[in-house]
């Protein structure tokens, strides 16, 4: 999905949401930032996987898209936190039930598999 998709007024509202969060990293740098400001490392140390150039990059695009404030803490060495926005707060907590129906289906999956 392209990013202008977020902003393209005659697409529906599931598909404009989805191309706000649309990526590896997203939905769960939203969880890890639900529970209060954090700095870019503290982020990079709880993915493993994640690079510094991708994180970069998605907090960019979640700030552009107003999810995501960005905090620069000055003197030396450069501090930057990142927290949500209200804004962000508010898909979070409309991406709840989603994510409930997805912990639902994980555990269907799970159950209808048989034992070895």
């Amino acid at each position: 999905m392209t990013r202008s998709r977020a902003q393209d007024p005659n697409v529906c509202g599931v598909t404009a949401a989805i191309a706000v969060i649309d990526g590896k990293w997203k939905t769960i740098l939203l969880w890890l930032l639900e529970s209060g400001p954090r700095r870019p490392g503290e982020l990079r140390r709880s993915l493993p996987g994640l690079t510094e150039k991708v994180l970069t990059q998605a907090l960019r695009e979640m700030e552009a898209d107003g999810l995501v404030h960005r905090e620069v803490h000055e003197g030396l060495p450069l501090k930057t936190e990142d927290t949500l926005t209200t804004f962000g707060r508010e898909l979070s907590e409309a991406l709840a039930p989603l994510s409930d129906w997805g912990h639902r289906r994980l555990a269907k999956l799970t159950n209808a598999q048989p034992a070895s």
